[in-house]
């Protein structure tokens, strides 16, 4: 068997569906107009001519998906098994005529036929398939993947609904239902012949198979199918186009005939229902039980499809049980797939009868967990009575596991009871909980931090006892991003400046960017790079306006701070320094104040009371400020609402600061830093994840440091922290505060906001306060330097020159050499001789 799928005639003849030229792209698109959307030009639709282009596009993918299999298949390529519950795409089109090289040629076809390419583009719907960093973080791992040229598949779960489209009401965050699917979409390819079951609920029993082997038998209460449904992931101007697998729940019998024949007509349908709603929405609330319920059982479904599957190619491969660790690596992205460690297990031993000892050792050698929080309350555990009900089997498996593992722990600290119930899977304390990091630590053979403060504090906090036992399976990989669709396809000003600059190379080796540090000082450069950041501030200016009604000045110092709403993150310490500027212009009006745009932009959780308060409280400033004519303009407050990719596009390359202002210790990584800083933005920030390492790359003094360091935010704390000492000590701090509590920006609602300011008076748990001084002199620095706009224009370029480390591709580099041992496999789409 050859390792090359010959896709062109022995003539060379460029074959149909597949052509790149112009005229070629010109007649498909009427082809898929007419013979998929029944429309002929004159009266298609803008959304008609999207769905045309998006099936031109997707044949010139499929082609390489094709290529890609059948290479992986013949070479018996190490496949990267990419788990995560979610995956935020972003609008596909535009990325993919990046990818595939051929968006020019789009554009000239669709001129032809009096069709403008940017009026199409923007037809297409936000895939509903992530919420915040590390459903983003996925999605350039995927597309890093393809590009790198490494055997990969994304796993995830297809939900009919995303977490939700955010409207602004009255100040306040709306949830409206993101019916993302609504219209079709083109990308996705159903596979009903890839589908499996999954077991829920039910009861065990020990049993005695025909071999006389003990084993245990789970009779579920119900079962549920998955089904793949694959979306192709092209790379960048190469040939592999690796698959995202995403799995969509279904009824084993979605019609019960009879009890429809004896009138009971919800019946009929009641499983279809039970069984759809696993992929209905992404995060279904889980502040009432059911939601937990739910969660839980999205969870096991996605995983247990995936391995499911990857045992099936498995098979296909020919390859038997043993080698299963040989052919795959899966990574766990977060706690969200950690039950993979018992649910490899379950089809090992129970499905395949394969010992304990051996199924363990190819359970740990296949799986890897990259952990995403130190925050407590973000490391999954769940209820023992949820978890009995709902995976009773898996609950057995856990048991076992947990036997084992405190064994070894035993032997290892005899006498230090105390550790062992620390690192049980179980924890006892108050109502017992399963501890899902737990289980995904033990079950790995590689855990790994996503920047290096964060893996130094994750093993001398939460995982630290782990750590001791095994410090060899710990380590960091920095989290990048991808700079095809965050530089080339939402900035093309400046992607074409670094073409003509430092050559096109950049896309996939951004340490070239380095390069431009020799024309960090070049007035000329200066001038061209100023003006396409004019542009950009430009269209997001018009954007704003659109979305919100409210007018900025693209001349003002663009302040962007666009990130879920968390109180960690601390967006309310940022409107306290917006509420101290407001209150130095009310005093003076004529003070000399650098003009300034400041954008907000992200979603709160629906059950997390303090953050929607917070995106009220953002809004109730802009209604007061931008309204007050002793502002006169110089301030401008906008909360941009529903952020995701597509707004992206047009909020990362109009930043001039960007807020990264988590209190130390707290942020795992970030990436929007990196998106930031990739496209000409200074930075604002702590000492906290990412950050760090985007200071040491870029400089001090390029860089504005504020802010108590991990270290010292753990001693004011053990100290005893007293928020109220620091309002005492700080007049202006006192002043806003007073203001917002005394309804101010509440419309005369003295109410509103108490429970926000009595929160930061009296717990603070974030320390906003105590780092309140430091943020506003920090402020000040940067109103010095952007006074002088050579000065700010040299930071802005270095920022961009010395973002190379933080690619998506640098990232999966170092995946593949430390953690997965893949190497590319290079995709030929012609029989080689």
């Amino acid at each position: 068997m050859t390792d090359t799928l010959p896709l062109k005639s022995p003539s060379g003849a460029e074959p149909a569906r597949s052509g790149p030229g112009v005229a070629a792209l010109q007649r498909d698109i009427v082809d898929n107009l007419i013979c998929l959307q029944g429309r002929y030009p004159e009266i298609a639709t803008p959304h008609d001519w999207y769905m045309a282009l998006a099936y031109t596009v997707r044949d010139r993918m499929m082609t390489r998906r094709v290529a890609t299999t059948y290479a992986y298949v013949a070479r018996g390529a190490k496949i990267a098994c990419y788990l995560s519950a979610e995956f935020l795409i972003g609008p596909q089109l535009g990325n993919n005529l990046i990818n595939l090289g051929i968006g020019t040629n789009a554009r000239d076809a669709l001129q032809a036929l009096d069709v403008d390419l940017d009026t199409v583009l923007a037809i297409e719907e936000e895939p509903g398939l992530g919420n915040g960093g590390l459903g983003r973080l996925a999605a350039c791992y995927i597309d890093s993947l393809s590009t790198l040229e490494i055997p990969a598949i994304g796993y995830g779960i297809r939900y009919e609904f995303g977490i939700f489209d955010q409207e602004i009401r009255d100040g306040w965050q709306v949830e409206v239902t993101d019916k993302w699917l609504q219209k079709g979409n083109p990308w996705e390819i159903l596979r009903p012949d890839v589908a499996f079951y999954v077991n829920f609920g039910g009861h065990t029993e020990n049993v005695t198979d025909a071999q006389g082997r003990f084993c245990v038998r789970w009779t579920p209460a119900y079962t549920v199918k998955g089904v793949a449904c694959d979306t192709p992931m092209p790379g960048f101007r190469v040939n592999t186009c690796n698959t995202l697998r995403l799995w969509k729940s279904e009824a084993v019998e979605s019609f019960n005939l009879q009890d429809f024949n004896a009138g009971d007509y919800y019946e009929a349908v009641h499983e279809k229902v039970r069984s759809e709603t696993l992929s209905k929405v992404l995060y279904p609330n889980d502040e009432p039980e059911a939601g937990k319920r739910l969660r839980l059982a999205q969870q096991y479904f996605f995983v247990s499809c995936s391995l499911q599957d990857m045992l099936r190619l498995l098979a296909l491969k020919g390859e038997p049980i043993s080698r299963f660790a040989d052919v795959f690596t899966a990574q766990l992205n977060d706690t969200h797939p950690s039950i993979a460690v018992a649910e490899l297990m379950r089809l090992l031993v129970d499905e395949r009868q394969v010992p304990w000892d051996e199924a363990w050792e190819i359970t740990r050698r296949s799986l890897a967990y990259t952990n995403h929080t130190l925050l407590p309350e973000a490391l999954e555990t769940w209820g023992l009575p949820l978890f009995q009900n709902l995976l009773p089997r898996l609950l057995e498996i856990i048991y076992e596991i947990n036997r084992r593992f405190l064994e070894e722990v035993r032997q290892r600290y005899p006498g230090d009871d105390e550790r062992v119930a620390r690192m049980s899977l179980i924890d006892e304390t108050g109502a017992k909980r399963v501890r899902m990091a737990h289980l995904a630590t033990i079950g790995s053979h590689a855990v790994n931090g996503v920047a290096a403060l964060h893996s130094e504090l994750l093993k001398q906090t939460v995982l630290r006892d782990f750590a001791e036992l095994w410090p060899e399976r710990f380590l960091n990989v920095t989290n990048g991003v991808t700079p095809r669709r965050f530089m080339m396809l939402s900035n093309p000003g400046l992607a074409t400046l670094l073409d003509e600059t430092i050559g096109e190379g950049w896309v996939t080796d951004l340490a070239r960017l380095r390069k431009l540090d020799g024309h960090a000082d070049d007035i000329a450069f200066q001038d061209r790079w100023r003006s396409i950041k004019q542009t950009n501030k430009e269209r997001l200016a018009a954007r704003i306006s659109s979305a919100t009604g409210i007018v900025v000045d693209p001349a003002a110092l663009f302040d962007i701070q666009v990130k879920r709403i968390h109180e960690y993150k601390r967006q309310h310490l940022n409107a306290l320094f917006i509420v101290t500027l407001y209150l130095r212009l009310r005093r003076n009006p004529q003070l000399a104040l650098t003009p300034r745009c400041f954008v907000f932009g992200g979603k709160a959780a629906p059950g997390y009371a303090m953050a929607r308060l917070i995106i009220r409280l953002i809004n109730g400033i802009a209604e007061v400020v931008n309204n007050d004519p002793a502002v006169g303009g110089r301030l401008k407050v906008v909360f941009f609402p529903d952020f995701n990719v597509k707004n992206a596009h047009f909020i990362y390359p109009a930043a001039d600061l960007s807020e990264q202002i988590s209190t130390a210790g707290k942020e795992a990584s970030g990436t929007g830093n990196m998106k930031f800083m990739m496209n000409g933005a200074l930075t604002i920030g702590t000492l906290d994840g990412a950050n760090v390492e985007i200071r040491d790359e870029v400089g001090d003094e390029n860089f504005f440091l504020f802010g108590l360091t991990a270290d010292e935010v753990e001693r004011v704390k053990r100290a005893g922290y007293r928020p109220i000492e620091y309002v005492n000590a700080n007049e202006e701090l006192r002043e806003a505060l007073d203001l917002i509590a005394g309804g101010c920006f509440s419309r005369g609602d003295a109410g509103m906001f108490r429970p926000l300011v009595d929160n930061l008076l009296h717990v603070d748990p974030f320390l906003v306060l105590a780092d309140y001084a430091a943020y506003v002199a920090r402020q000040e620095d940067v109103s010095v330097a952007w006074q002088n706009t050579r000065r700010w224009t040299r930071m802005s370029i270095l920022n961009t020159a010395y973002a190379g480390k933080f690619s998506s591709d640098r990232a999966i580099s170092e995946y593949c050499e430390r953690i997965w041992n893949i190497r590319p496999v290079k995709i030929s789409l012609e029989r080689q001789p």
